[in-house]
């Protein structure tokens, strides 16, 4: 298992890296656009040279993307163009207003696609047709049509939510969990029409397998068969879905952010693209990357506890 986990992780490193290489390669094309926008249209030749000097911009492109992967390994991303604030603090407070959002999305998805899932496996009829018609509507509504007519309802005309802004839990935790409410409503939507019908897909295909009827012939209780042996074994794609859920759940943050105006994650990352800020953007891209890799690592470490044979490959 501890080699099984360092291949993971050895894996996870490479594609960190490359994700890096490939933004910075990518924002290179724009270097000078951003100088401009830097020192402003009425600089001199001069001026605009002595800036990329500033910046080390005028070095070679490898030169500059491993002194900035050094310093990123040191925990040092520099600071932004436009503030000077520093990035590793800034990307790191507003993620943590982006985490709540996710964190707290993916665990209530889990939950209740599991419970709809396992229902709608082990009682054909109304309750499967119910989550069947629940995961195909979470698929069509789009994200923002949901978030508007949410918005409408709940805080305009119920008034039982804030339509934007945001609270911090230690200044007032019942006023951060009514300014998240909404919000996390739009995650968790289409997060449990992906995640039920994968385990329901999971679950009928296991319940339809040999061991299972021999489990049942040994007089072993339904709720044993389904809860200790099905699940387990269909956990494994559940998982992974679940963590591409993760993905497209940090991915909406960068809409949901800035339609609720909440001071995350997304809104930082929408408005450091705009700018051309390229230590944010970097920072961003490095802090989202370690995330992706490190619920991607746990996830597999989890399949591989669940179903040694998954660690092979």
């Amino acid at each position: 298992m501890v080699l099984y986990a360092l291949r993971r992780l050895a894996v996870g490193s490479v594609l960190a890296v490359l994700v890096t290489l490939i933004t910075y390669l990518m924002l290179s094309v724009s270097f000078d656009s951003i100088v401009h926008a830097i020192v402003g249209p009425a600089a001199t030749p001069e001026t605009i040279a002595a800036r990329r000097a500033d910046l080390g911009l005028d070095q070679p492109m490898y030169e500059q993307y491993l002194d900035w992967l050094v310093q990123a390994f040191r925990g040092d991303f520099g600071v932004s163009y436009f503030t000077s604030e520093p990035v590793g603090e800034a990307v790191a407070s507003r993620l943590a207003v982006t985490l709540s959002l996710v964190v707290i999305a993916l665990v209530i998805t889990a939950v209740v696609s599991v419970a709809l899932g396992v229902l709608a496996a082990t009682r054909s009829g109304p309750i499967d047709r119910m989550a069947q018609g629940l995961s195909l509507i979470g698929t069509m509504v789009p994200s923002l049509l949901l978030a508007i007519v949410l918005v409408y309802v709940l805080a305009i005309n119920l008034k039982l939510f804030p339509a934007t802004g945001y609270t911090t839990f230690s200044e007032n935790p019942a006023r951060w969990a009514a300014t998240i409410t909404i919000p996390v409503i739009v995650l968790v939507v289409h997060g449990i029409a992906n995640l039920t019908s994968q385990v329901r897909g999971a679950m009928i295909d296991e319940l339809g397998k040999d061991y299972i009827r021999t489990l049942r012939t040994r007089g072993i209780s339904t709720r044993s068969v389904v809860l200790r042996h099905a699940l387990r074994n269909a956990a494994g794609p559940a998982l992974t879905v679940l963590s591409l859920e993760f993905v497209t759940m940090l991915g909406g943050a960068l809409i949901i952010e800035n339609v609720f105006a909440l001071p995350g994650f997304g809104a930082f990352a929408f408005n450091a693209a705009l700018q051309g800020d390229v230590p944010v953007i970097m920072g961003i891209t490095t802090f989202a990357v370690v995330l992706v890799v490190g619920v991607n690592l746990t996830v597999d470490l989890v399949n591989g506890w669940l179903n040694p044979k998954a660690r092979v490959h």
